[in-house]
């Protein structure tokens, strides 16, 4: 305790773990790379979703060894994030193994209908996100495809590079 006012001790306690866990994460970030946050993965998004989970457990710790034990398991999580992201740049067996495929949702203005089936993506989902990219008209659309982060990317124009669709699931 701080001090012998529970409201008081309660705000200061929080304020101080607060800083901790928050400073621990900075500290970790900085060591692994800014990567550590992103979403590119799946595996990618829970962990960032999981250290904020901890993150919140080490503000509410009452002792000093549930903080340690929570900013432990923030540095083993980022720790195995950077060796699972290290890991998938070497090889591409791995990836398959953590990675979601990004799936080719429509193609020069037709919608992949078994795709969209399979993916469980509506028409009227990707139909706002022709909307966010300012298509005005399908047949400006070279490929709709849903990434391995569950975003939507919509590529439109008057031609499109095939790399652009390297390693895009196009079929059923």
């Amino acid at each position: 305790m701080f001090t012998d006012i529970a409201a008081l001790d309660i705000v200061l306690r929080g304020t101080l773990l607060a800083l901790v866990g928050l400073a621990w994460v900075v500290i970790c970030v900085r060591v692994i790379g800014l990567r550590a946050f992103s979403k590119m993965t799946s595996f990618d998004f829970v962990t960032t979703i999981a250290i904020g989970s901890l993150l919140a457990g080490c503000v509410q710790a009452t002792t000093w060894s549930g903080v340690a034990q929570a900013l432990i398991a923030v540095s083993a999580l980022l720790g195995i994030q950077y060796g699972v992201s290290r890991t998938r740049a070497r090889r591409d067996d791995f990836e398959g193994l953590i990675g979601n495929t990004p799936t080719l949702l429509m193609r020069d203005g037709e919608f992949q209908e078994a795709s969209l089936l399979r993916t469980r993506t509506s028409r009227s989902d990707v139909i706002a996100k022709l909307r966010e990219a300012n298509v005005l008209d399908l047949r400006e659309v070279r490929a709709v495809v849903l990434e391995s982060t569950g975003d939507i990317s919509v590529l439109h124009g008057e031609s499109l590079n095939d790399i652009l669709l390297e390693g895009v699931r196009t079929g059923p």
